[in-house]
Parts: structure tokens; C-alpha cells; sequence
């Protein structure tokens, strides 16, 4: 069934993740111009309630939009965290102020009745995707991959939220290496804080209930995605150390340095680099080539060598999870070998060996 992932994510509430008002200002005043005489879709929250919608239908005048289109998933009734019983869904359109107040008022906004659930794969979600210029919204994290899939076969402009660990989904760092997506400028660390549906357990101190009942949870290694250039892109990333071989050993099943951090890639190593998957965050094509993925499985793929038989009992992985053929991993000196986190192998293309 092709809603059985979707059902699934909202029965464990781990998806239910709503952007505040606060994070989407920060990061759409870098595309301003952009909007100008276009239709936005944004097809993953309560459209009623959203801030995606307050945003766009407040700023409508501003950004000089053309439409505004919403649609939620199962769900009729004025709740952000319904229950998504309703096997019959809701989409607004808004095309602007009528009345010369400036304020989106209930009698502007058109409030259509979907015939199914308001799935973004549904075909009725689909035709109105079609009719979008730019997609804008926060997916379901469980749905992230089909989610842009679908984005890039209607060749649609995006700017979406999804987790830090999608750079190494073999299905999206092909987008992100081939310069089809990067990553937007206003989330480069740090934990962003997302609503959460009244039932949600709340497991630390960083976690809250406001006055108004309302829970919120931090959840880190977020980011925007996004293909829309926007003006202040990322220039050359300073490099102020030199290579020697104490701070950067060799991996030993692939001819390339370890970098531990994006601001230590080394000035003056022209050859292939692994670095951590946070680099996409200061990436810029002109200034580094890359290469590929080296962790399990995608690094085979690659030319990453499997392990050697007397290492496979000295492992220390630095990683949570076992590591497995493909990954990238360098020996010490006693013998035993480590595996560092996810890293993708680049090159600087403004040195030659």
C-alpha cells in the first residue's frame, strides 16, 4: 500500500515535527526575490495552522506571490496534531488580500476538500504540484528520500527540512555531489526545536511544555535542502594548515588522508581527502571535487578495499554501529585499527599533484 510507510511513521509520532515560525523567517529571507509571481505548494503540515502558511499567506504582498496552495494529511479538523483519522484531507488556496487590510482573512482563503487522505503521493496531491513553481515545507524525516524523488521527477524548485544524516543516503549524496541540491545558508550546527503532538513522551531536560500546554523537543542535525540559488552562496573555505603525516594518517584500504574537521582540510594536499559529511555545509564546487562516499556498502563502490583478515579482530570503532566492509578505516601503531564517522573523499581542485 502506498501509504503504509506514512501510516506507520504517524502511529510512532517520530515524524511529527513541526517547524516554527522563527526558523523558516531565518532561512527565506535569503530567496525573497525569488517568489516573485510564483505558486508555492506546501504539502505536509495542516495548512490552516502551520507556520509554513502563516509565513506565506502573511508575507503574500511582500513576496509579490502568485498562489498559495496547503494540504494536510488525514486530517479536517483545526489541529495541528490531529489524529489523522479523517480519511478525507483539506487544501487552501490562497491568491491575497482582497479587502485592503493586509491580513489573510478566513473569507480570502478558499478551503477545498481533498477525495482521498492528502498523501503527497496521492494523484490529486500530485496535480496540484504540478501546478507549483516551488515547493516549501518540512516532510516526514521516515519519508525524505521518495519525498525529493518525487520533487526532482516534476522538476520542481525546493527548499525543505531533512536530517543531517540524508548526506550519506546513496539515494540523495548523488544530488548533492552532482551540485542538483546543497544545502541552505541559516542551519549550520546546533539543535533546532520542533512542536510535537500532545501525547509525545518527553525524555530530557531539553524537551518543554509552554504555558499553553504545548510540548517541543530539540532535535539535532537538521537542515535546509534546498536547489534554488541563493545570493550570499558559499565562497572558498579558508585553509590555513599544512599536511604532515602525524595529524592526517592514511587510511589503510583506500589511498586518501583522514580530516577530522572541515577547517583542518590541510592547504597544500592535492590528493583525495576524507572528510566529515558536515562539509557539505561550506562546499563549494569550484573550490573542491568530490569524489565519493566512503562508508559501508558505498565505499566498496568506490575502490574502498574490504578489511584485511588480521584487522578484523583489532577493531575500535568510533562509530555506534559495527563497521563492515566499505567503510574507510586507518591502523595504529599497536595493531589496532579505527574507523571514524561517515566521511566523503573530496579533492581540491585548485592544487594538482
Amino acid at each position: 500500500m502506498p501509504n503504509t510507510d506514512l501510516r506507520n511513521a504517524n502511529k510512532a509520532k517520530q515524524d511529527e515535527f513541526y517547524t516554527s515560525l522563527t526558523d523558516i523567517e531565518k532561512e527565506l529571507r535569503f530567496y525573497k526575490k525569488f517568489f516573485k509571481n510564483k505558486t508555492v505548494y506546501c504539502n505536509c503540515d495542516d495548512p490552516r495552522v502551520s507556520s509554513f502558511f502563516h509565513y506565506f499567506s502573511e508575507q503574500f504582498e511582500n513576496l509579490k506571490l502568485k498562489k498559495l496552495i496547503t494540504t494536510c494529511y488525514k486530517n479536517k479538523n483545526l489541529d495541528l496534531f490531529s489524529k489523522n483519522d479523517s480519511e478525507r484531507a483539506i487544501y487552501l488556496e490562497y491568491n491575497g488580500d482582497k479587502n485592503g487590510n493586509s491580513v489573510p482573512d478566513l473569507e480570502e482563503i478558499g478551503i477545498n476538500e481533498l477525495k482521498g487522505d492528502g498523501d503527497f503521493r496521492s494523484e490529486e496531491c500530485i496535480e496540484l504540484l504540478k501546478k507549483a513553481d516551488i515547493v516549501v515545507t518540512n516532510p516526514p524525516f521516515s519519508l525524505f528520500i521518495p519525498y525529493v524523488q518525487q520533487l526532482l521527477k516534476y522538476k520542481k524548485k525546493f527548499l525543505i527540512i531533512g536530517r543531517l544524516t540524508a548526506f550519506s543516503y546513496k539515494d540523495i549524496f548523488p544530488l548533492l555531489k552532482n551540485n542538483l541540491m546543497w544545502v541552505g545558508p541559516s542551519i549550520h550546527s546546533g539543535d533546532r526545536e520542533f512542536g510535537v503532538p500532545k501525547n509525545y513522551e518527553l525524555r530530557s531536560k531539553s524537551q518543554r511544555i509552554d504555558e499553553n500546554g504545548n510540548r517541543f523537543i530539540s532535535v539535532s542535525g537538521v537542515r535546509w535542502f534546498t536547489n534554488i540559488n541563493y545570493k550570499e552562496k558559499i565562497d572558498d573555505i579558508v585553509l590555513y594548515k599544512k599536511y604532515n603525516k602525524t595529524d592526517y594518517p592514511k587510511y589503510e584500504n583506500y589511498n586518501a588522508i583522514n580530516v577530522n574537521k572541515t577547517k583542518e582540510i590541510p592547504k597544500d594536499y592535492a590528493g583525495h581527502m576524507g572528510v566529515p559529511i558536515t562539509f557539505f555545509d561550506k562546499y563549494n564546487p569550484k573550490q573542491f571535487e568530490i569524489i565519493g562516499l566512503g562508508i559501508a556498502g558505498l565505499g566498496l563502490e568506490m575502490g574502498v578495499k574490504p578489511y584485511k583478515k588480521e584487522h578484523k579482530k583489532y577493531r575500535k570503532e568510533v562509530q555506534k554501529r559495527a563497521a563492515v566492509d566499505g567503510d574507510l578505516y586507518f591502523a595504529k601503531e599497536n595493531g589496532e585499527i579505527e574507523v571514524p564517522f561517515s566521511r566523503i573523499i573530496i579533492r581540491n581542485k585548485k592544487l594538482t599533484k
